[in-house]
Formats: structure tokens, sequence, C-alpha cells
């Protein structure tokens, strides 16, 4: 078919020039953004968006996803319209992420509780499910996510007690759900779980998206290459010349905003890797499983490495899709075949 006899699109979609599927293209079936964003239905459920909207060079509305505002603002809009949060708030400069790649992470971790009951596996909903979310950050997105998806139990740990306000300030304003969360703060940064896992405390599973700078030096010129990315991929949809990127203010101001404890840590990713590791087996006993992000590949095997010598019972990759974007999940249990199922038959009886 020829272009000029194609349907118009409906406003709001993703333009048949640039489909829904190759911006989203492999991510988890349940994800409720794989077929992009609907701005039209989107503005409906929060007005606010309504400024940040605009046709792109496709004929399609969108927002300036270098505007930190704009970010912000589609964020609140696809928490209220998606998931029915009703407030949701950041700090200026904290990170605002983007929330499918983070409801990607919430299914696989879904998947990964699954029970098997005769031929068919069933995801453990309600607060039985109890969950660990490490850096929680003031936007405390994994959270929200995984109780409006599945209705689990959260604690949320930061060194940072701005964010722990912050999310504290989130479930405040989300009464219906404010039960669910409780916030811990990290008193010591160079610890991981201690300090934030109790006695008495078993986790089904924890969470954990982790600095991956190893100084604020390395986080600003991926923050300023992010911006130049985005500003060469408008400008080429446009059919303009690339923009110069060039000011720090400019950099300061997009939405991969954040602060340290977000961003960079001493050692960058591979180093809080081999913390977290060496760490977990401390509350082996205490958590069924373990999960973290790894952005960066390489430090994919030296995690592996660790983990076979701190004797991980289990210890698998789950690679998360994005168009051409590839993030992987890396999970460990210290627990046997036979100690998971007896975990989950305990679960299921409380």
């Amino acid at each position: 078919m020829n272009k000029q006899h194609k349907k118009p699109d409906k406003p709001g979609t993703v333009n048949a020039h640039k489909p829904a599927a190759t911006l989203n293209k492999g991510m988890h079936p349940r994800n409720k953004h794989n077929a992009g964003y609907d701005f039209t239905a989107l503005m409906s459920s929060y007005p606010e968006l309504k400024p940040f909207v605009s046709l792109n060079p496709y004929g399609n509305l969108s927002i300036d996803f270098a505007a930190a505002d704009a970010v912000k603002a589609l964020n609140g809009a696809l928490l209220k319209h998606d998931y029915g949060v009703d407030f949701w708030a950041i700090p200026q400069g904290f990170l605002c992420p983007p929330i499918p790649g983070r409801a990607d992470y919430i299914h696989h971790v879904a998947d990964l509780l699954a029970v098997k009951k005769t031929s068919k596996k069933r995801i453990p909903k309600g607060d039985k499910v109890q969950v660990l979310d490490i850096g929680t950050g003031a936007n405390v997105i994994y959270p929200l996510l995984g109780i409006q998806s599945y209705g689990w139990q959260f604690v949320g740990s930061d060194v940072d007690p701005v964010s722990i306000k912050n999310a504290q300030t989130i479930f405040a304003n989300n009464p219906a759900i404010s039960g669910k969360f409780a916030a811990r703060l990290q008193n010591n940064p160079q610890h991981i779980f201690h300090g934030i896992i109790g006695k008495n405390d078993r986790f089904d599973v924890t969470l954990c998206n982790p600095p991956f700078h190893a100084s604020l030096a390395e986080a600003t010129a991926g923050t300023a290459r992010k911006l130049s990315n985005l500003a060469a991929n408008r400008a080429a949809k446009a059919g303009q010349k690339m923009p110069t990127v060039s000011t720090q203010s400019e950099a300061d101001s997009l939405n991969f905003g954040g602060q340290k404890a977000e961003l960079w840590c001493d050692g960058g990713e591979k180093q809080f890797l081999r913390n977290m590791i060496t760490e977990s087996q401390r509350f082996a006993a205490q958590c069924l499983w373990f999960t973290t992000l790894v952005s960066k590949k390489e430090n994919l095997k030296p995690a592996q490495a660790l983990l076979e010598k701190v004797k991980a019972s289990e210890v698998k990759v789950i690679e998360m899709h994005q168009g051409n974007k590839i993030t992987r999940i890396l999970v460990w249990t210290f627990l046997t075949r036979q100690q998971q199922q007896l975990w989950q038959q305990y679960r299921d009886q409380l």
C-alpha cells in the first residue's frame, strides 16, 4: 500500500511512519505502554499535561522529552491515567525515570515470583508479597507500580533524607495505598541491606536500580550526551541542522536529572554490584530473590563470577527490550529449589 492511501492516524497515537511496535518493541506483554502514549487520553485524565503537548514532525501529539517539566508532567499523567495515582511530585533536580521501562522490571519480577499451579503459573498478588526497593528515590516509582499492578507490600530504602521524605509525602497524598508502603533511611551509605533488613523481615524479592556512574564528572558527561542525542534526534525529524548543546544549565535541566545517590557512587555500578552481592550473603535466609538492574553489559560477568564465588544457589539474567535498547536484570537466590517451594507454601498460608 502506498503512503498516500494509508488511513490517517488517530490523534494522540504513534504515527504509521513510526509505529508503536518500533517505539516499545520487545516490552513485556503485560506492560500497559506497549502501544506507546495516547496523549489525548492522558490529557483528559491529567490536564496539567496539556501545555507541554504539541504536534511532532510525524503529525502526532507528543512532548519535548528533553524538557524536564514536560517529562514530569507525562509521568504524572501516566501514573494518574494508567495506575490510579492521584498525587505524584518530585523536587527539582531529582531523577525522573521513564515509566515504561520501570513497569517492565515490575512485570518480569512478577513472572519470577509466579508459582506453578496445575499446568499454569499464578502470579502472587496482595500484601502477602513483601518487596524491598533499594534506593527507592524521591520518585518512588517501583513501589507505586508494584502496588497498583499487583497489590504488593513495599519497603523503600534510601540514603537521602530528602528522597525518603518525598516518598512519604507521595504516599500520604494517596491514602488508598498509603498503608502498603514504608520508608527506611539508610544511615550508612556504605551499606545496602545492613541497617534496612530487620531480624524479623522476610522479603520475597528485592529491587534495585544502581547508580551507574563513578563520579559527578562522569554523570554530568553522560547527562550531556543524552541531551545532545535527544536534540539531534529532534532536529533530524524536523529536517533541521544539529543544534549546539554546550551549557551546564542545559545539562542540569535535562529530565535525566538526579542527586548523587541516584546517579553516581564511588566505584560506579561495578563496585555497587559487588557490595550488594557480598552483603546479600548475610540475608540469604530472609530474601527469596535478590534482583538488580545492570546497565553496563561489561559489569555482568564480574557480578556472575562473584555470585559463583559466594555460592548462590541459582543465578539468572533477564533481558528487557525497549526498541534497540537492552537492559538486564541480574537475579540470584541462596535457597535451593526445595527451600523456594517451602517459602512459597508458607507465604500462601499466611
